[in-house]
């Protein structure tokens, strides 16, 4: 954390630029990227002969079994990390391992929930030529089906009386190979197979109003009520298949070569980083919209790999999180009455498409309000200042039911309460929307909601929300405000929490998470 005011990056869509802050702002700085492993391939086949809570992996498989490899889809990381990915070094070695057990029984299967299928091609890029060339042809590489009825078995409920119902294949398997790549606390985890692999009639349980509202940070697990549905299906689940899971985390080295300079302070760009960041400026200024999307989402990240822990899920999962907070987690004190964040253009739900304003909303209400333990950075009733185009553009193939969401729910109304009980139900079982989901590369129906409902928690706690250089009629839909300038910003903010206000900058990405104290 630092609370000089040098002139500092903000994200806003494909676009950076340097703003300078009041004097006295706080800026939260992630910490400084930690080395990646040495030779990762050893870390893998170290961790799969030497699991928590498990036998060795090769003492699991045996000739005649059924097994089901799991990966999580391309939402996550963000941006992608430079191939080889991690997912394909893990999934060829598990391969090796069953090969010489003689296993044939193997199938692939990329746990996108209710999110959209991946594209052959970007399958093909997360587990690699060999693999894909090997399962896919034969149907036994595929994406996850959550509306698949004759796919889908229904394991029983939980106390709560919540269905858990799953993946049939993956439900009917002797062993789950989970393969995990977990790039914020929220992510991975026992709940991954309940979670990736689930239904519709699940995943309602997670993604309902009450429980987000009640979910005082996604990144705190303890108090995240989003989690707590996931981990009763989880120990259902846990009853009827065992689950082999590999989770692997990633440092902070986010950006590459040409853009080295992202991933440092300001105040430490050398005069070769001052002159990287001109003529990237001006090369990214110079582009039309469309392009400079385009060149943003082909962007991959060096990232260095961290962590490779392999075993039971409920013991994996807590030593990947210290991984993980070991490397973003700051300390802050207290929140202030304002915060900022600049929103990239790329988010977990518009990998290789666009960021449509619901999206813009998800990105920093649900994803960027909730980078936090203990507290939020900004007090109850301070003011949310989000740098960001939003832009009335919708993928068309992708986000269908985003588009009739956005034109038909939030011009009647922007409550989430008032959208689960009215429009839910009508957007989860459109067979329209289900079509495109089962048969193209969209969204589900019901995706949408459950987005807007992720950021139930952030509008409850601050008192006002204002978009830097948004459209001013889509803010104005979506029940906020608008500025020109983040100047303008802070101006419009000290009509509501005073005329000299506390403000905190968090820097991201890369990614970080506040420990507010």
């Amino acid at each position: 954390m630092d609370e000089r005011t040098p002139s500092l990056l903000v994200h806003e869509g494909e676009e950076f630029r340097l703003e300078k802050l009041p004097l006295g702002s706080r800026v939260i700085y992630p910490p400084e990227s930690l080395p990646g492993l040495g030779n990762v391939d050893e870390h893998i086949d170290r961790a799969l002969a030497n699991p928590i809570g498990r036998p060795p992996l090769g003492e699991l498989l045996f000739s005649g079994m059924r097994l089901t490899i799991v990966f999580d889809d391309l939402s996550l990381p963000l941006p992608p990390m430079q191939t080889p990915d991690i997912r394909q070094r893990i999934i060829e070695r598990v391969l090796e391992l069953a090969a010489a057990k003689g296993v044939d029984d193997v199938e692939l299967i990329a746990a996108n929930a209710l999110r959209r299928r991946m594209t052959p091609a970007e399958l093909r890029r997360v587990v690699g030529d060999r693999v894909f060339q090997s399962f896919f042809p034969a149907g036994r590489l595929r994406n996850h089906d959550a509306e698949d009825r004759d796919n889908l078995v229904e394991l029983g409920r939980t106390r709560q009386d919540e269905t858990v119902e799953i993946n049939r294949r993956a439900a009917e398997s002797d062993l789950i190979v989970y393969v995990n790549l977990m790039l914020t606390a929220m992510s991975c985890g026992p709940k991954s197979v309940s979670v990736g692999l689930g239904s519709y009639r699940s995943l309602r349980h997670r993604h309902t109003v009450e429980a987000l509202r009640h979910s005082r940070s996604f990144s705190d697990l303890p108090d995240s009520a989003l989690d707590h549905p996931c981990h009763r299906m989880a120990a259902l689940f846990a009853e009827s298949v065992e689950v082999f899971q590999i989770e692997t985390t990633v440092n902070n080295n986010t950006f590459p070569k040409p853009l080295d300079f992202l991933n440092k302070r300001e105040w430490e760009w050398t005069l070769k980083d001052q002159a990287s960041f001109l003529a990237a400026r001006r090369a990214n200024t110079l582009l039309p919209p469309a392009q400079r999307r385009q060149l943003w989402h082909r962007m991959t990240s060096p990232y260095g790999i961290t962590s490779v822990t392999a075993g039971a899920p409920e013991e994996v999962h807590p030593i990947t999180l210290g991984h993980v907070l070991r490397q973003q987690l700051t300390e802050v004190d207290g929140p202030s009455d304002v915060a900022i964040w600049g929103l990239p253009s790329f988010g977990p739900h518009n990998v290789n498409s666009i960021m449509n304003p619901v999206l813009v909303m998800s990105l920093g209400l649900g994803h960027f309000f909730n980078l936090h333990r203990g507290r939020p950075i900004v007090r109850p009733g301070g003011v949310a200042i989000f740098v960001n185009p939003v832009r009335n553009q919708f993928h068309p193939v992708h986000h269908p039911s985003y588009l009739d969401f956005f034109e038909e729910v939030l011009t009647e109304t922007i409550d989430p309460v008032a959208i689960e009980a009215k429009f839910e139900e009508r957007f989860a079982t459109d067979p329209w929307y289900i079509h495109l989901y089962r048969n193209s590369n969209a969204y589900h129906g019901a995706h949408p909601l459950h987005l807007w409902y992720g950021g139930a928690h952030a509008l409850e706690h601050v008192g006002e929300v204002i978009f830097v250089g948004g459209d001013r009629g889509v803010t104005r839909r979506m029940g906020f405000r608008a500025a020109s300038t983040l100047a303008d910003a802070l101006e419009m903010a000290r009509d509501r929490v005073g005329s000299s206000p506390s403000i905190t900058y968090q820097h991201t990405p890369p990614l970080a998470v506040a420990d507010v104290r």
